[in-house]
């Protein structure tokens, strides 16, 4: 067996490294990093003692590595790791803890859409972005934009319904609790609203998505991921640099609330097409973006396998209120059941507004995710997130082939959860399949709603479900999904107020 490898990231003086080399195995290998510059440690005695004692165990020292460009600092070959070891995420000095939430969160994202990378999603997005290119001028635009946008902005001009099915976050202004348990100050909190809102849209009144109210929050207590890229539209098109005729390209992950199904997924990657006509209805762009957004898509999705045997996907446009288009795919290559339509983007045009009277615009987002599936024929979602070096083996940029799967029976599990439901709170099956999802990191595939028992005598009701334990790159084993189906029964009685059976 090859030995473990652990990499530690922000060390600072390396004391930690210094002090955990000298507890493992020889055969153990440290990669330890910090920021700073060798030149900058050079006058701290204690630094130079631990990192003398880190290179006579034969650890990999490296200075000027920043955590949140860990791609940067490691070569492709070279970033496979047992553990990765993160002790103090501080950005120095001062900063306040908006600045250090934004740390984590860049280092705790993935980038599918990196220059290096030669994943599926960045291939499939790279293919897209290339033949509109050949039609328009393209202008990509850094995805800056801030992944939890303020709860009480919303896009107003276009149809965007996609916030009732955000993740929020409420932020507690309870200064009794620890620190670890709040946002801190009110200063605190108002900074880290701002650092996330600076590009945010317009404020509407208060909604009750779905009337599912946030009692007692005002707008300024509650963030969300960003559920679409649409919600920086507004910020786009009235950016001073925006050019009408020209197709911006806005590209990064998202992240909804849904059920637990073969192609529905909780964080995906979007692209979004962004273009500025004039007003004339006679305009031939649009339906020039149409016909070839079409015909890009057709060609991708209507490959023939290996074999040369028929086309496995049918792609429809499919008009909505006269002017929206669903773009739908019928697969009849992925799994038994997948005949059926599938959505895997839209198109919305809207009208001039205050803002561009002599203008209109058209917006095309597509789910990168689930167009790479259908294009590899992709069975599962969660295998675009594996760190199995053996996945991105399959991919080659101007190559496409059905995926192999290497791995071909993992064992299934199934087991019921039945449970009372508290008579006075409406029950929410959404958020059932989101902490399923949640405590079972992903390995649930399946929850089917097997029945429900009313009690004769006391009208209480009882709901019964059934769960299939299955991952997609490994084993699982029966006491593990024994305790994850414990903690399931235990997490829904504390957060859905339900009493399991």
């Amino acid at each position: 067996m090859a030995p473990r490898r652990l990499l530690l990231v922000g060390e600072g003086n390396f004391s930690f490294a210094a002090a955990l080399s000298k507890t493992l195995d020889p055969s153990i290998r440290i990669t330890a990093t910090c920021l700073q510059c060798p030149a900058e440690l050079a006058g701290d005695p204690v630094a130079q003692e631990n990192l003398q004692c880190l290179r006579e165990r034969g650890a990999d020292v490296r200075f000027g590595v920043d955590c949140t460009r860990l791609a940067d600092a490691l070569e492709t070959h070279d970033r496979e790791f047992d553990r990765i070891y993160f002790n103090f995420p501080h950005c120095g000095r001062k900063a306040g803890i908006a600045e250090n939430r934004k740390l984590l969160a860049k280092f705790f994202q993935r980038d599918f859409l990196e220059a290096a990378s030669s994943h599926p999603v960045k291939i499939i997005n790279e293919k897209l972005i290339v033949e509109l290119g050949k039609v328009f001028p393209v202008k990509r635009l850094k995805c800056s934009f801030p992944l939890l946008p303020l709860g009480g902005s919303a896009p107003t001009s276009w149809n965007c319904d996609c916030l009732s099915e955000a993740f929020w976050i409420n932020l507690s202004e309870d200064t009794s609790n620890s620190e670890s348990q709040n946002v801190g100050t009110a200063q605190d909190t108002k900074d880290f609203l701002v650092s996330f809102s600076e590009l945010s849209l317009r404020r509407i009144p208060e909604r009750d998505f779905k009337g599912k109210a946030h009692e007692g929050l005002p707008a300024q207590a509650r963030v969300c991921l960003r559920p679409s890229l649409l919600i920086h539209l507004q910020a786009v098109i009235q950016a001073p640099d925006f050019l009408p005729g020209s197709l911006h390209i806005l590209s990064g992950p998202v992240f909804r609330k849904c059920s637990v199904l073969p192609f529905t997924m909780p964080a995906f990657h979007e692209t979004l097409f962004i273009l500025g006509l004039n007003e004339n209805p006679k305009d031939g762009c649009f339906q020039s973006l149409l016909c070839h957004l079409k015909n890009i898509l057709s060609d991708l999705l209507t490959h023939t396998d290996l074999e040369g045997s028929k086309p496995c996907n049918s792609l429809e446009f499919i008009s909505q209120n006269g002017e929206d288009i669903v773009i739908n795919v019928k697969s009849e290559n992925i799994g038994t059941d997948c005949a059926k339509d599938l959505n895997i983007g839209s198109v919305i045009k809207s009208a001039a507004n205050s803002i561009h009277k002599n203008q209109c615009f058209v917006f095309v987002s597509i789910n990168l995710d689930l167009l790479a599936m259908l294009v590899w024929g992709i069975s599962d979602w969660r295998i675009l997130w594996t760190f199995d070096s053996r996945f991105l083996k399959n991919f080659v940029p101007g190559k496409i082939e059905p995926f192999q799967t290497y791995s071909l029976y993992p064992p299934t599990y199934v087991h019921d959860i039945s449970f009372w439901l508290d008579e006075k709170k409406e029950f929410d099956e959404l958020e059932f399949h989101t902490l399923a999802r949640a405590v079972s990191q992903d390995t649930v595939i399946s929850i089917q709603f097997l029945s429900r028992f009313q009690h004769p005598e006391t009208d209480r009701v009882s709901l019964c479900y059934r769960m299939t334990y299955q991952t997609c790159d490994k084993a699982l084993t029966k006491q593990q999904v024994i305790s994850m189906q414990s903690q399931f029964r235990k997490t829904i009685e504390q957060q859905l107020n339900v009493i399991p059976r």
